[in-house]
């Protein structure tokens, strides 16, 4: 059952399953609202969608088209329908509040551009919308969505796919934990059993956490950070946290948690320029940026990669990939993998022109380094996975710095194996071998067939006391995982590249 939902998983970026997540809802409340069991008139609810998607739409195409960067469609619709859950639904008559919805839908959206350092914003567009509306106009979220029994299956259900799809756990467990303990510690001892029914039924709390806490663009990249925002956001979420007679709201928590997040964070956008193509493998190709002002990053990290498309497809226009290049080299190098009907985004890629520029941010990942030089450590990774590998390798090169590493590299055929001149200079330079594992067409000194325990035995008789890296597609990354835990290697010394939006 997990595989199945796995597999479905892996071919919807982060972003469509959130948008799809949120249409559901939706749909459920409209459904439920027409039966009478969600306290809202259906088509009040219909007209404010409408309103917002509108509002959010106009506002994000004039800031782009001001800001010169691309529109970016998906993320308007994710932050409409957002608020249309959040806030009170309006009537076509009531002007007052079609005039708080909109204003509320279009600083959600213009902050994305105004409120911005780098060109990377600094608040969850959505919160600061209704913060602004409560504040001003004294129109406040009211998070009806989480407030609803028969909402709440739906709300569970696709938030545990969220979750999931984001490799999140470890951020919404600890925001859940710190904000039972705090409400509990803020609670007398006989009003327990209330406050819990009432935070999981008829607060936003489980939304707010699925949704809002976890969008990764005002969250920080790393673990720490990460479980630090979380319990910063977790302790101010509680309601009975006040300074006087200030409370916060959940939405306030998370603008807070967001100051935050940037301050910890890596800072702004890249404009990156083309300045060449290579071809590094068969179908796979190299694409080499420069940049305005040099980025900042660990070897194996990612980045969130937008170009701005006339047509998208249903995976959006933006993508995460692993940098491929070394923070030692002055190019910024994007590896990329074309399939026979890849997508929308992939097909601008291979088009672009010398001199066309793309937008990254969003650096991000823990698939690093160890920063003890002296652990043992084994790569294994399949077809374009290698990128990570790459990027790690040429960094230990140019520092002439060597450590205990062994490469497995699992290819389809002789074709698919890419950078093989920095592979051979790892080799030369610093004794790092690299062991090929092709299903077809093995020479001699290759192993034929793919990474299995018998290679992984053949080529590291102490791979015990190694820490593995693993990095390829989802599913043989899944299965080498699988075999090195049957193998008795420790889950601490495995470590797997994934980043949100895989598809």
């Amino acid at each position: 059952m997990i595989k199945t939902v796995d597999r479905l998983l892996d071919h919807l970026t982060m972003y469509r399953l959130v948008l799809y997540y949120l249409m559901a809802l939706l749909g459920a409340a409209l459904v439920l609202s027409a039966a009478g069991l969600v306290p809202h008139d259906p088509v009040e609810l219909a007209f404010t969608a409408g309103l917002v998607l509108a509002a959010g739409w106009i506002a994000n195409r004039v800031f782009a088209r001001i800001f010169e960067v691309p529109a970016n469609s998906e993320s308007v619709y994710v932050t409409a329908m957002i608020l249309a859950l959040i806030l009170d639904p309006v009537a076509a008559t009531d002007f007052k509040g079609i005039g708080a919805v909109a204003f509320a839908s279009v600083w959600a959206i213009s902050s994305k551009y105004i409120l911005a350092v780098g060109r990377k914003h600094l608040f969850n567009p959505a919160a600061l919308g209704v913060a602004l509306t409560a504040l001003l106009l004294d129109r406040p979220a009211t998070w009806w969505v989480g407030g609803n029994a028969w909402l709440l299956p739906f709300v569970l259900v696709g938030g545990v796919l969220l979750v999931r799809k984001l490799r999140r756990l470890d951020l919404v467990a600890t925001f859940f934990g710190v904000a039972l303990v705090t409400i509990l510690a803020t609670t007398g001892p006989s009003q327990y059993g209330s406050a819990l029914r009432e935070t999981f039924s008829s607060s936003p709390l489980l939304f707010f956490a699925f949704v809002m806490l976890t969008e990764p663009l005002t969250a920080p990249t790393t673990r720490w950070p990460r479980i630090a925002f979380a319990g910063i956001v977790g302790f101010l979420f509680a309601p009975n946290i006040h300074i006087g007679s200030f409370y916060f709201t959940p939405e306030l928590a998370l603008l807070a948690g967001n100051l935050f997040a940037y301050a910890v964070g890596p800072k702004g956008r890249f404009v990156l320029t083309l300045e060449r193509i290579e071809q590094t493998a068969v179908d796979s190709y190299d694409f080499i940026f420069r940049s305005q002002r040099k980025l900042a990053f660990q070897a194996g990290q990612y980045l969130e990669w937008t170009l701005g498309l006339d047509r998208s497809d249903n995976r959006g226009n933006r993508r995460y990939f692993t940098v491929a290049s070394s923070p030692t080299e002055q190019s910024v190098r994007l590896g990329v993998k074309f399939y026979p009907r890849s997508s929308a985004f992939k097909q601008a890629l291979g088009t672009m022109k010398l001199g066309g520029t793309i937008h990254a941010s969003q650096l991000a990942g823990d698939f690093t380094l160890p920063s003890d030089p002296g652990i043992k450590i084994a790569f294994l990774a399949g077809g374009i996975g290698i990128t990570p590998f790459r990027s790690m390798l040429r960094y230990l090169i140019d520092r002439k710095e060597a450590r205990p590493i062994v490469v497995l590299y699992g290819t389809e055929s002789q074709e698919d194996i890419a950078y093989r001149e920095v592979l051979g200079e790892a080799r030369r330079e610093l004794g790092i071998r690299t062991f090929h594992a092709v299903a077809k067409g093995a020479l001699r000194g290759q192993y034929p067939g793919y990474i299995d325990a018998r290679l992984v035995r053949l080529t590291m008789p102490d791979y015990l006391e190694r820490t593995f890296y693993i990095s390829g597609p989802q599913a043989m990354v899944k299965a080498l995982r699988q075999k090195l835990l049957a193998m008795g290697v420790r889950r601490s010394r495995i470590k797997v590249d994934y980043f949100p939006g895989f598809a």
